[in-house]
């Protein structure tokens, strides 16, 4: 009989989260074609309204998951964020899940979040034109077989990140980047030998090319660490309501001047970069053993 209920709510927060989607998309690509207009005053009003049609769908998604699938998230260290400052954002990542308790717990807090986007996403269906259209970044990445048989593309996926993150100069935006690059697997944790408990190994090129690229512009870093108590839900089991609680811890610092360079040319500032980046690895490492050893005691209690 559970199982029964479980899909019939699943069923029906699937079709609320399409019809939601359907219906805040529409005004998005209507609008997104008078940002081809070259004129800045016509391209900021446009990218405000946008944004505000995005926050609203986030917002709409929230009232679904309240309906269909309450969740309890936990949420620790929220309290120094600002809709009116410009973030780099951070966070492990364990399943799509991630990105809606991303989108729930920072909405309205700090401006809407953008991620960057695999190159191949923008083909999916609705939801590609919808990112193209909200100025996500999307990136290509290069592989050195590819490199080797083509030099001429060696910096390109750099050039894609500035002019990406130039548009992100003109209004308050928060960048996020799951520097991981990919979802955390016990099999990829293995292969990578990776010296983290619950994490990959970070991956520092990204992150450093967009703090490059947006210069003084952000100045904040959003660390976001989620945890799932019991296992790591799909995205099914999380809109069929079978997940009951999520813990976040989010840690908000400045971004100081060691973390500004050239990460391509600057060898002494790449090797800097890495190792803060694998410090912040190890704390949040730390968060992630102090969030499951607190929830096996409340567990035990």
């Amino acid at each position: 009989m559970g199982a029964i209920v479980s899909r019939i709510r699943g069923s029906l927060a699937f079709f609320c989260y399409f019809i939601n989607t359907i219906f805040w998309v529409t005004p998005i690509l209507v609008v997104s074609i008078f940002k081809l207009i070259p004129l800045n005053l016509t391209r900021t009003a446009c990218t405000y309204f946008l944004d505000f049609c995005a926050s609203s769908w986030i917002r709409c998604n929230g009232v679904i998951e309240d309906i269909f699938h309450r969740v309890t998230i936990d949420v620790q260290g929220a309290a120094q964020l600002s809709t009116k400052e410009w973030y780099m954002v951070i966070a492990n990542h364990q399943s799509w899940v991630d990105i809606l308790i991303l989108q729930r717990v920072l909405n309205g807090k700090i401006p809407f979040l953008k991620f960057f986007l695999k190159q191949q996403l923008i083909f999916v269906p609705v939801l590609g034109l919808a990112w193209w259209a909200l100025d996500f970044p999307f990136m290509r990445r290069y592989s050195n077989a590819q490199l080797r048989k083509n030099p001429k593309l060696r910096g390109k996926d750099i050039e894609i990140t500035r002019k990406a993150c130039a548009k992100f100069k003109h209004k308050p935006v928060s960048v996020m980047n799951f520097v991981e690059g990919t979802r955390f697997h016990p099999g990829k944790h293995k292969k990578q030998n990776s010296p983290f408990t619950h994490l990959l190994k970070p991956k520092a090129g990204g992150m450093a090319f967009a703090l490059s690229a947006m210069g003084d512009h952000i100045h904040k870093l959003v660390n976001v660490s989620i945890y799932y108590p019991g296992k790591v839900p799909t995205y099914w089991e999380f809109i069929s309501g079978q997940v009951d609680d999520i813990k976040v811890h989010i840690e908000v610092s400045e971004i100081g001047e060691s973390l500004r360079g050239d990460y391509i040319k600057d060898r002494e500032f790449k090797i800097e970069f890495q190792n803060q980046l694998n410090q912040m690895w190890q704390q949040k490492d730390q968060v992630l053993t102090q969030l499951a050893q607190a929830d096996t005691s409340s567990k035990e209690a």
